[in-house]
Parts: structure tokens; sequence; C-alpha cells
């Protein structure tokens, strides 16, 4: 991929607005220089987002998310570095130059940029195909189903007609035969892919169409499956798309949870029903790459899939990987018979009664073991592989009521309190250098005094490089360091650390520093070493 110019990233940094941005996923209020808000990467009553226009930056005191526009972009927007550049390019009309690169690089991506453009007309003509007078049976079919056409067009539904219609109109417009190939589009003798379907457009992270899935609608129709999906490409990979999720991920990150059925439709219907955090996982199992997507956003999974056999070993398989790969699972049942997009009410009504991963595993255990003893030992593993909680308990009671007999665990681990103590004497050293570098960031004069102290005055290796950067003024920082300046910026303003406070705790810091010599060093520096320490306590006694 080609390299996007340094005057490029910094012309986006400069016209990127944070506020805009971070407006569009949660209300903002301003107070004094800053604004604050409820924070859109986790649930919270009471706001404790921060945002600094001056600086560009954003921070909250609940979760700790920080950074910069690119930042939040790439949060957002589950993007890499560069597609949140371009994604803010596009968003603030900044135009982008490129290094140069090899011309096997700079083919592979204007072949990329045509095929996503291919793929976007592709899309647009087959929504105009069904909102015609041609696509009125299909309109009405929609309608039946419980479908607005408000809630079809935003998720671009569209009608492929008979015939080579399609790849003949794309290359009127200049696109080539192996292009429509590439894109999934044509047939190898040419004839378009999709032919009187109901189409459903496949995006990536950023919205734009990669791929379709399309329904079938006429018994006489060539493919066989119901559902049929565009075949693999280079933009398109089955495992790695999680239906809506475009649209989805704001009230994800809000809601911080994410509830996922089997199809397009339940999706849409859900969605027009209100429940905005409803993604499909394509028709099978939850994949890692799919989880990956999530887990940017969110760490609590809902899954709802159809209640017959396929289902149930869908909902399996995927809740075991959700549950290795870190996720709260929770598993909504469904009636027999019943989709989702029945009774989004009711499905509504089941989240709140969801069940938690181990009882309902236990429960599935039980319900198919071939004896008793099988099912002990089954139950028995599971639950050993379970930390200690609440969920692990009534799980254990389940087994337990439904055997007749008490299964014998092994005790679930838990921290030694040497180690929580541990932990907070490490946190308390670098809260230290936290606020002593927040002091800086928010006074430039003490810079000064920062550039008298050495790395080795700092723990962490992060606090280093900031010290290192802050030092060198007028440098824009490095984008690993973006997050820690915003919560610098951010704690020196709600500590209302004044001039004479981050003084004080650089001299302390320089303290800490001295008594850690002190207490290595060689007899004869150590009349020089009690000195200094004595000089510097002075210091501090003079500004309190």
């Amino acid at each position: 991929m080609a390299r996007i110019k340094d005057t490029s990233v910094e012309a986006v940094k400069a016209a990127a607005n944070i506020v805009d941005l971070v407006e569009a996923r949660t209300r903002l209020r301003k107070v004094g220089a800053r604004y604050t808000g409820l924070c859109p990467f986790h649930q919270e009553k009471t706001p404790s987002f921060s945002v600094s226009p001056d600086r560009g930056t954003y921070y909250c005191f609940g979760c700790h998310a920080g950074g910069d526009a690119i930042s939040f972009v790439r949060e957002t927007e589950s993007l890499d570095f560069v597609g949140a550049i371009e994604w803010l390019a596009d968003r603030f009309h900044v135009p982008l130059e490129y290094e140069e690169s090899s011309p096997e690089a700079d083919a592979k991506r204007r072949r990329r940029e045509r095929l996503y453009a291919l793929l976007e007309q592709a899309a647009s003509f087959y929504e105009r195909v069904l909102w015609s007078d041609s696509g009125q049976a299909v309109q009405e079919y929609l309608a039946s189903r419980g479908l607005s056409e408000e809630a079809c067009r935003e998720f671009r539904l569209g009608l492929s007609p008979l015939g080579a219609t399609l790849s003949n109109k794309a290359r009127e417009k200049g696109f080539t035969r192996e292009e429509l190939a590439a894109a999934g589009l044509v047939t190898r003798r040419g004839s378009d892919y999709f032919q009187r379907r109901l189409m459903f457009p496949l995006t990536d992270a950023r919205g734009r169409v990669i791929a379709f899935q399309a329904r079938k609608l006429h018994e006489d129709d060539p493919l066989r499956g119901k559902y049929v999906n565009s075949p693999e490409s280079e933009l398109f990979h089955k495992s790695n798309v999680l239906y809506g999720l475009h649209l989805a991920r704001p009230a994800i990150t809000k809601e911080d949870r994410a509830t996922v059925v089997e199809g397009n439709t339940d999706v849409i219907a859900l969605r027009q029903a209100g429940l905005q955090p409803v993604v499909a996982s394509m028709g099978t199992a939850l994949t890692e790459r799919q989880l990956k997507e999530l887990a940017r956003l969110t760490r609590r999974v809902f899954l709802c899939f159809d209640a017959d056999a396929a289902g149930e070993e869908a909902t399996l398989r995927g809740m075991e990987l959700a549950i290795r790969e870190g996720f709260d699972v929770r598993i909504v049942a469904l009636p027999k018979g019943k989709d989702p997009a029945d009774d989004p009410a009711g499905l509504e009504e089941g989240l709140g009664q969801a069940e938690a991963y181990a009882v309902h595993r236990v429960r599935l255990e039980l319900d198919r073991a071939r004896d008793k003893q099988h099912a002990y030992l089954q139950v028995q593993d599971i639950l050993n592989r379970v930390p200690e909680s609440p969920e692990r308990h009534d799980a254990w009671r389940l087994a337990n009521d439904r055997l007749g007999l008490t299964v014998q665990l092994r005790a679930a681990g838990s921290a030694a309190t040497g180690a929580a103590s541990s932990a907070r004497l490490i946190d308390a050293g670098e809260r230290l250098e936290r606020d002593a570098l927040a002091g800086v960031v928010a006074h430039p004069k003490l810079v000064r005094l920062l550039e008298e102290m050495t790395p080795e005055h700092f723990d962490d290796e992060l606090h280093r490089q900031m010290r290192a950067h802050l030092i060198e003024e007028g440098r824009s920082p490095e984008q690993e360091l973006v997050p820690l300046l915003a919560e610098l910026d951010a704690r020196a303003a709600a500590e209302a650390i004044d001039e004479a406070t981050g003084k004080e705790l650089l001299l302390r810091l320089r303290e800490r520093h001295l008594r850690r010599e002190l207490a290595v060093a060689d007899p004869d520096r150590t009349k020089d070493l009690q000195e200094a320490v004595a000089k510097v306590r002075a210091a501090v006694s003079e500004l309190a």
C-alpha cells in the first residue's frame, strides 16, 4: 500500500474537528474551554468524557480511552491508521498525496479503487431497479415481511434484473470484463452473476460495498441456494463480514453490547423496531475475525440464533470461540420456528432474560448427555474452566438439581492480597510521574525543569518517551503517544494543576530519584546526596 505523505497527515490533523466527530456519537456540553459528555466507548450515567478542542484530543476518566481525531476514528470505525486518515480526509475534504511507490503497488491500489467504484455503482444500480415500477412485486414482498421502505433504503436493498443489464451498463462506463469478474458480478460466460434476486449489499468497516448477498425470489433460479453470496475475492471474505456492522457500530459502542443474529432481514427488522446494536453473522457461527471486529467495540455479546438444530450448533460454536476470546456471552432463547424479526418486542424482553454462558452450556450438556455419569463428567469439565462468578454458581446449582448429586469442582483462583497491595504501590508511582508530566503539558514554562531531569527519573517507558517529546517543543507527537498526551491534558484540567503544583510534582519526582540513589550509594557519595535531598525538600516547602 502506498504511504500517505507526512504533509497530508498533518493537513488532515489540522482540518479534523474533534468536537464534530465526537458529537456524532454522544452529546457534549461546553464547560469552560473544554467539552464534557457521556463516554461513547462505554455505558455510564455520569459524564466522564472530556474533549479539548484546542489540542484536538479526548479522554475518558471512566474507561481511560484517549487520543486524537485519528484515534477516535480508528476506534469507532474499526480502521487502521491509513484507513482513518483516508476517512478523515474524505470527511473534512482534505486532498491526500502519496509517497512514490513501486509501479506494482500503485497498480494494485488503483485496481482496488476501481473495484470499490464498480461495486458502489452496482449497489446504486440494484437500488434503482428495486424502487422502479419493475420492482413493484418485490416491494410488496418486503412490505409483507414488515420491512418499511425507509429501513430497506437505509440498508440499500436492491433487485438484480434479468439478463446482462448490469454488466452491459458497467462496460459502457469503462469497466472491463476482468474487473466485473474480480468484483464477483459476472459469470465465466460474461452474464450477470445475480439475476432476479433481492440484493443485500455487504460492506467493510468503512461502509464501502465489497460484495452482495442475494435472496432467491423465483423457483427457476439457476443459483441453487436460497441465499447466495458473491464469490470470495481480494475485497470480500465471508468470514470477515458482520452484516450491518457499519450502521450498528455507534449503538454497540454506546450501549456496550452487540446482539448477533443469523439473518440480514432480522437485522433490518430489529433496527426498524429500535434495536440498533444488532449484526448478523452471515448465516454461520461466529468466526475469529468477526469477533475481533466486535472486540474493538464491546466485550458483551448476546447470541440469538434460530431455535433449530443448525442454529443450536452455530450458537455453540460461536459461544465457545467468543468465551476463548474473552467475551461476556449471553444466549437469548427463541421459540421453536421463530426468527428474531418475528417478534422484535419479545426479543428486547429476551435480552433482559438472556442466559449466561455457563448456565446455558451446562443445561445443553445435561439435555444431550447419554447418561448421568457422562453428564457429570462433561459438566465438571465445563465448570472447571469457568472463573468464579455468580453465573458459575448458578450453573453448578442447576447441575446438582438435575443430577441429584453434588458436582465436585476445583476452586477458582483469586489474586493474592500481596499482589493487590503491590499493584497499589505501582499505581502510586505511576500517578506521580503522570501528574508531573500533566503539569508540564498544561504549563510549558515547566519544560526547563523537565530538561534538568533524565529518563531515569521515570520508571514507565512511555513516560520517558513523553519526556523526550515535551522537551523537543514544536514537534508533533508520535501516534502512540497521543492517547497519553490526551490523558495528561485532561488530567491537568480536571485536577486544576497550576504552575506551582506542577513544579512541586517535578521536585517530588526528583526527590524520589535522589532517595533511590541514596539507598545504594557508596559512603563517599552519601553526604552529597543527603544535601541534594534536603535542598529539594526545602524547595517543596517553599512552594507549600
